[in-house]
């Protein structure tokens, strides 16, 4: 493999100044770092336009940076290291990667390659989770000031204050040819294992099975979500009778009144309906190798 990678920072990542060792690390297994020099509006447009000069993409950040990118490098057909430098980290905790930045490019440098699904939504490509209803305010009440100060704790603190505010609103869920008719909070769509800061979809959920894990949360009042809470760190929500489960490779989310906003990997990415796909084994990424 080629040793050319084109190193996307985010320079406002958490963990951005403990990314200097790692750079080295790499540098001194000879790899060539390649960072634009031109300012683009998202890391997909400079994916595009360095494809041809790169032999591999390095995105240091969190999630945003990560789903920022991987359209661009989904169309370019390179492999993706990945230095967890932002607070989240879901992707990273997903593939089982370090936290320390230098023995996350000992995996690069490694060069063990897995291939991975991704979910779309609406011609978007995420890694994780899309989403439609609570995790819109939850992300607005994520400040970049929130989550230095607090780390991983500041997912939980801004989803009470959302959660004791939110109402139900009604959607169609379209499932392999049914029509559900839902009151719901949030339905949520994994691809992933872990989504806000270490919750886990689905205990079965893996980043591999070509399968997309959907959870609606269905409560009327936001005090019947305190009952829920440990079972959104173990991916045991479909235990509960007011949040309702399914697995498939489409789905369609058609909220009845407003065109929700639709989150992908905490980011917005447009508004519904939604339809969401699995895109099965759509991108390579270094990885720890399988004992």
């Amino acid at each position: 493999m080629g040793s050319r990678a084109l190193l996307l920072l985010n320079p406002k990542a958490r963990q951005g100044a403990s990314a200097a060792p790692a750079f080295d690390r790499l540098r001194e297994a000879g790899f060539e770092l390649i960072e634009p020099t031109e300012e683009f509006n998202r890391y997909s447009d400079a994916v595009r336009a360095y494809a041809d000069k790169v032999d591999l993409v390095i995105a240091g950040g969190g999630d945003g940076t990560l789903t920022g990118a991987v359209d661009g490098v989904v169309e370019a057909g390179l492999p993706l290291g990945v230095l967890p430098l932002g607070t989240a980290n879901d992707l990273a905790r997903t593939l089982d990667l370090p936290a320390d930045p230098v023995a996350a490019a000992d995996v690069i440098i490694a060069g063990h390659r897995r291939r991975i699904d991704l979910g779309w939504v609406n011609g978007t490509h995420f890694f994780n989770v899309a989403s439609i209803g609570i995790s819109t305010a939850i992300t607005r009440k994520l400040s970049r000031e929130s989550k230095s100060r607090w780390g991983v704790l500041a997912y939980p603190m801004a989803a009470f204050t959302v959660v004791t505010r939110a109402r139900p609103f009604r959607a169609e869920i379209v499932a392999a040819g049914e029509t559900i008719h839902v009151k719901t909070v949030q339905v949520a769509v994994g691809n992933g294992r872990y989504y806000g800061g270490g919750l886990v979809i689905d205990a079965a959920a893996t980043i591999d099975d070509a399968t997309l894990h959907l959870v609606s949360l269905e409560v009327d009042h936001w005090w019947q979500m305190i009952p829920l809470m440990p079972r959104f760190r173990n991916g045991t929500l479909g235990a509960s009778k007011r949040v309702r489960v399914l697995t498939g490779t489409e789905f369609e989310v058609r909220p009845a009144k407003k065109r929700k906003k639709i989150m992908a990997d905490g980011e917005v990415s447009g508004r519904g309906p939604a339809v969401f796909r699995v895109v099965p084994k759509a991108l390579a990424v270094f990885a720890l190798k399988s004992e």
